[in-house]
Parts: C-alpha cells; structure tokens; sequence
C-alpha cells in the first residue's frame, strides 16, 4: 500500500475520534451545562481514542505508537485550532481551558499511545 494511502488511513481514524469528541461537546452544550459536558468529554475523549485506536492496531499497524499518538493528537490540535476555533467559534478562547482542550490533548496521546505501546508488545 502507498505511503499516502496509509496516511489517508491513519488521518480517516484521527477524523472519526474528532468527530466522536465534537459529537459530545455539540450535544453536551445543547443539554447540558458546560462544565458538565467539559468533563463528560474529559472521560469520554480517551475512551473514543482507545477504542479506535484498538481497531487501527488490529487492522493496519502502519504506524509505531509514538508516531500514531503524535498524528492522532497533531490532527485533533489543528481541527480544533482551525475549524472550531477559527471558523466555528471565531476566537482561541478555548484554548485557555485546561479540562477543554489541554488535558483531552495528553489523554488522547496517552491514551493512544498505550493502546499502540499494549498491541506491539501482543506481536
């Protein structure tokens, strides 16, 4: 398989989590209040990224751990920073809340690190 083929694989996995986690923080707003849906997406962003994670390692593995934890995190910054926070939201606000941004960002890493880090040691 080509190098971009892959690449379109891994960034189609990181689209799906962002998905999932935009899912949450949009239907969480609606209903809920914001701190409230901050921390349900606090537990349920690791969650999401484990569980795909789990399917990227089964099925493809083109990527270490490190690596695939470093291109799930890079993808879900940059759409956060340029479609919510630049289209969506028109201000980087978001980026001043630890639980709404900073802290989902290392869970998701570690999160899918370990996933990575708990299927190369199964080979």
């Amino acid at each position: 398989m080509s190098i971009i083929k892959k690449g379109f694989v891994i960034l189609i996995h990181a689209l799906i989590g962002w998905i999932c986690c935009a899912a949450v923080m949009g239907i969480g707003t609606a209903f809920l209040p914001m701190n409230l849906t901050l921390i349900i997406h606090l537990i349920a962003a690791p969650i999401f990224f484990s569980i795909i994670s789990i399917f990227y390692f089964k099925n493809f593995h083109y990527t270490n751990p490190l690596l695939t934890a470093v291109i799930f995190t890079g993808f879900i910054i940059a759409m956060d920073f340029f479609v919510v926070a630049l289209l969506i939201l028109k201000n980087f606000d978001m980026f001043n809340s630890y639980i709404g941004t900073w802290i989902p960002f290392a869970l998701i890493f570690l999160s899918t690190f370990a996933t990575g880090f708990f299927f190369q040691k199964r080979k």
